[in-house]
């Protein structure tokens, strides 16, 4: 089972809110999600990331898409380029 941590889609249409969930890549982009990590909110560029959650779950081999990663890299959780 491949696993990754990504993006869920929540809210209303032009109000886009995210979810970053660890799920199986198989999966549907709204499907059923092994463990909530934290949200990000592009509107007003508010992310939430539980660092200890997130830093056990890459522990463990999950892979972030770029998205996800950037996000991490902003919020101090792993080290990378900031954009």
């Amino acid at each position: 089972m491949a696993v990754k941590m990504r993006l869920t889609r929540m809210g209303d249409k032009k109000s886009p809110f995210y979810r970053v969930v660890v799920i199986d890549s198989h999966k549907a982009r709204d499907g059923q999600y092994v463990d909530l990590v934290g949200t990000y909110n592009p509107l007003n560029e508010e992310i939430k990331i539980d660092v200890e959650k997130a830093k056990k779950w890459i522990a463990c081999g999950v892979q972030p898409t770029e998205t996800v990663k950037s996000l991490l890299v902003r919020e101090n959780v792993i080290e990378g380029k900031k954009a």
